[in-house]
């Protein structure tokens, strides 16, 4: 079957700040507190989509979400106008509206899990957006996403946009920040890799970090998405990695095709992830496993500049694999030094292209946090939103929608400002006109 890669990514929303609320993310405590640039930010994230799409792969958009969320904040016992119900919640408590208004949604590597039809007992493509109970800015998501993953993919003969799962620390579920899938080619049948932090019912001792995806919550996306069993493979994170910062397995490995690229300590055990792997891909595909050593790359210096949280694709007419790296990569000498390590091998990675996300990467996320993986096949490529996928007239519309409504500077404290929540409802609603989302797509519509 033929099929393509399309990413879809994160579109930053008007209220980017650095509210510093994401436990273990040390970007993100680092630099809590720092005036942010919305309009930078947002401007940087189109320009990364707009090199892939020119680049001739398949590149889609995800809105963001309205912020402040009031109807989390009316739950909590706020009453009134709108006005009214975020200057009281900002008095009585200015860190839950933070929460309220983070823009975290940009980062859509956490919005699903995501399992092609090729895999998938139905022949579907099935789509489970992440619950993200563990932290509370990025737990009032998933309604939303799953609204925009219906919108994205609308056809229900050819795609499955499942609940999230319950929201239990049992069911802790960060979407395909933590989950690869390796095959020969991408309408090939492959291997689903999910790695989890923690085993919620085994007792063992928990992680210095959160350890936020549990073993529980994979094993019921795979059985939702009707995943082969000798085909799928669940091994867990390393602690070492969490506890230095890599709250999500795709902070210290990335993979697609028959590449697994990932550091020494992404696992905790490397031997066996491997083996199991192996295992799975028989009389598919031979795995190609690119490990990074400490040594070479010490763990703080890997999640520090972000190499894994990078975007390893295919470039069409390349034999070998593009890594699509932060310019932080660039500018760490020993990941630097092992880029052009990889370039100057035979190995399975032949590019490195550095690109300049530095409004994301200050919070925490790299270029691959803002995308989510989809493989389409042409049938569910024609049958996807065709108004959420990037081309010129849609790119030079959004950067002109960005420009108008966008703050040029932000802090924390400037989400209680009611001017904000103003414009951000504004140009939200201007943006569903733009994408064809309908005017009840956002909750302050429908009021």
């Amino acid at each position: 079957m033929l099929a393509r890669e399309a990413n879809y990514d994160g579109l930053i929303g008007p209220t980017h700040n650095y509210g510093g609320l994401s436990a273990g993310n040390l970007a993100s405590a680092k630099n809590k507190g720092l005036i942010a640039a919305p309009r930078a930010a947002a401007l940087q994230g189109l320009e990364k989509m707009k090199l892939m799409a020119d680049a001739g792969l398949v590149q889609g958009v995800l809105p963001p979400q309205a912020r402040p969320n009031l109807e989390e904040i009316r739950r909590m016992g706020f009453s009134g106008s709108d006005e009214n119900v975020l200057a009281s919640a900002w008095q009585a408590n200015p860190v839950l509206v933070r929460n309220m208004c983070s823009a975290s949604s940009m980062w859509a590597a956490n919005a699903a899990t995501v399992s092609p039809s090729a895999d998938c007992a139905d022949g579907r493509l099935h789509l489970t957006p992440a619950n993200l109970s563990t932290m509370l800015h990025r737990s009032i998501e998933h309604e939303q996403t799953g609204r925009a993953l219906q919108a994205a993919f609308p056809d229900e003969n050819h795609a499955v946009v499942h609940d999230a799962l319950p929201m239990q620390s049992t069911y802790a579920d960060e979407g395909a920040a933590n989950h690869v899938r390796l095959s020969a080619s991408q309408g090939a049948q492959g291997v689903e890799l999910f790695v989890y932090g923690r085993d919620a019912l085994s007792g063992q001792p928990i992680t210095k970090f959160p350890a936020r995806q549990t073993l529980q919550a994979s094993h019921i996306i795979a059985a939702r998405h009707g995943l082969g069993a000798s085909r799928t493979v669940f091994a867990k994170q390393s602690a070492k990695a969490i506890d230095a910062g890599a709250f999500h397995n795709d902070v210290v490995c990335v993979g697609t095709l028959q590449c697994l690229f990932y550091h020494e300590y992404a696992f905790a055990d490397t031997g066996q992830t491997l083996a199991h792997i192996s295992t799975a891909a028989e009389g598919l595909f031979e795995p190609q496993f690119v490990e990074v050593s400490n040594k070479d790359v010490p763990i703080k210096d890997a999640i520090s500049a972000y190499l894994f949280n990078s975007m390893l694709v295919q470039m069409p007419g390349d034999n070998r694999l593009t890594l699509v790296a932060p310019t932080e990569t660039h500018d760490n000498p020993y990941t630097k030094a092992y880029c052009d390590k990889l370039v100057a091998s035979n190995g399975p990675i032949g590019t490195v292209k550095y690109v300049d996300v530095r409004q994301s990467m200050r919070n925490g996320g790299g270029p691959a946090c803002l995308r989510l993986r989809v493989v389409l096949s042409e049938v569910e490529q024609v049958a996807a939103n065709q108004k959420m996928l990037l081309d010129e007239h849609l790119y030079a519309e959004l950067t002109a929608w960005v420009k108008k409504h966008y703050r040029t500077e932000l802090a924390p404290d400037d989400l209680g400002d009611p001017a904000l929540m103003g414009e951000s409802f504004t140009a939200l609603d201007v943006l569903t006109q733009i994408m064809g989302l309908g005017g009840d797509f956002y909750p302050f519509q429908r009021d």
